[in-house]
């Protein structure tokens, strides 16, 4: 028999929270808002805890347990299967994993309606201690404009404005249903100067400018209506927002962030 030396006993004394494997890479199926599903292709970290008294854990079962989801549609719940798996395979008490891939979203220019995709950032994450409910994220980052409301009170001419990141994570009661990543998105963007969209004719590019204009909005106002629209959402617990705008007249960005629990009843 070949000898296992990950279960030797270890004498430091060091219990270890997160251990296991990082950027492997597989193919998965997301459930579109539509009713179908969209293949997307995973980045993964897989961890579990280790006890102070085992040398290592067992790598290859993470990769077995994930390779059986391969291809198939992945949500709460399967995430939720793959780590009871690993909690029991690895005697761990508590297991970790994140799926993070590119999704994309069916976009309609605002004039021309012309048709086109939007790749969004996006993960799910799920954690889970042995014998209590998984706690799951959800995190979308979404791109849009934003324009200076100082620079349009000042200038005689336009105004400045600059692209931006607009990242969401949440996380809702084990209760309640997710959220589709459709809708994250749209609250999001919603709350911008104006939207991006892939595909612009020129109708398409000046209606955009001009909404922009009209709707100034500093990094701080964007992020302060991002967390007025999440916090109504119906049994949400968590939830964070970051958001960086990419500053077209400085060689650095604007920041903001934010996260809160949420207390309403579900």
């Amino acid at each position: 028999m070949l000898k296992d030396i990950q279960k030797n006993a270890d004498e430091r004394g060091i219990d270890i929270q997160h251990v296991g494997i990082k950027d492997a890479h597989l193919p998965f199926r997301v459930k579109e808002k539509c009713g179908g599903f969209q293949e997307v292709l995973a980045r993964i970290r897989f961890t579990v805890s280790l006890p102070k008294e085992y040398k290592g854990t067992h790598m290859s079962r993470f990769l077995e347990i994930l390779h059986r989801w391969c291809d198939k549609p992945v949500a709460e719940k399967e995430m939720e299967e793959m780590l009871e798996e690993a909690l029991v395979r690895l005697e761990a008490q508590t297991a970790k994993l994140r799926l993070s891939f590119k999704y994309f979203i069916a976009k309609r220019a605002p004039v021309s309606g012309k048709k086109s995709v939007l790749d969004l950032d996006c993960f799910f994450e799920g954690e889970k201690k042995s014998g209590e409910p998984m706690a799951f994220r959800l995190g979308v980052t979404v791109p849009a404009t934003s324009l200076c409301p100082c620079s349009k009170a000042i200038a005689r001419y336009g105004a400045h404005n600059q692209r931006s990141l607009l990242q969401v994570v949440v996380e809702f009661r084990p209760s309640a249903s997710c959220i589709f990543i459709e809708d994250l998105a749209a609250l999001v963007e919603d709350q911008a100067s104006c939207s991006i969209y892939p595909l612009l004719k020129r109708e398409d590019e000046k209606y955009v400018t001009e909404k922009a204009y009209e709707r100034p909005k500093f990094v701080e106002d964007i992020l302060r209506d991002i967390v007025l629209v999440l916090r109504p959402l119906q049994g949400l617990h968590w939830f964070s927002v970051v958001c960086e705008n990419f500053e077209s007249i400085h060689n650095h960005s604007a920041y903001a962030s934010h996260e809160e629990f949420v207390g309403h009843s579900e």
